[in-house]
């Protein structure tokens, strides 16, 4: 069984994701804002606390979970994301940063934090956007959150070569629409083809057995085209 750590976890794939692991038996550390959404599933397999990936004391708070009780990481499932749909022109530079803080340099401090604890045979899945991949069908308003996600996709190869001699591996899911919270907010009434319990499915399967396979690797997880 695998110690999994997971991000975004209040709410859509994240919080489908945390019961799924839990349920067979696999030890979870479900982080998100709020954590109350989690805590109330009184799941003997998951522990929690209310964690902002942009805060400080929140990353220090993990490093302190994982030194007491945990002392190791197999998995590391990177969910938590800001999306906001605004026409660029007035995309302020606050908001963009917003999405940053969260979407890149939160994710690259908790990954800094998790990484020493992770063995060689880890595996580090970030979730990123068909929306990030270069030459894919591109929306007006997602300036600040696409740009954001295809900065992870190249985090992720980089990572992948740094640490390819001593592991953990590094791969990322660029997913197409999942019917979530999160793009209900940002697109009402579009329907996704996809269900976040479905998302969820794919990702835990993936995150349990991609590593043998693929280290530094995008796969686009969309059945539309482009």
């Amino acid at each position: 069984m695998a110690n999994v750590l997971i991000t975004g976890c209040s709410r859509g794939i994240g919080y489908e994701m945390a019961i799924l692991f839990a349920d067979a038996g696999h030890q979870v550390l479900a982080l998100s804002r709020n954590e109350k959404p989690i805590a109330s599933l009184g799941h003997k397999n998951i522990f929690t606390f209310s964690f902002d990936i942009t805060n400080s004391n929140s990353l220090d708070q993990v490093s302190q979970f994982l030194e007491d009780t945990w002392k190791s990481v197999d998995i590391l499932i990177n969910n938590a994301g800001l999306l906001v749909n605004e026409p660029f022109l007035s995309t302020s530079t606050e908001m963009f940063e917003a999405v940053y803080k969260v979407n890149v340099i939160g994710l690259a401090a908790l990954t800094r934090i998790v990484i020493p604890w992770m063995p060689k045979n880890g595996h580090v899945v970030t979730i990123s956007s068909m929306g990030g991949v270069q030459g894919s069908a591109k929306f007006p308003g997602l300036s600040a959150y696409s740009s954001s996600k295809g900065a992870v996709i190249t985090l992720t190869e980089l990572w992948a070569e740094e640490f390819k001699e001593t592991g953990p591996s590094f791969n990322v899911l660029a997913l197409g629409a999942v019917q979530t919270e999160m793009l209900e907010e940002a697109f009402p009434g579009y329907k996704a083809p996809v269900t976040a319990l479905e998302m969820a499915n794919y990702i835990m399967d993936f995150a349990l057995t991609g590593q043998t396979l693929y280290n530094g690797k995008l796969l686009q997880v969309s059945n539309s085209t482009p």
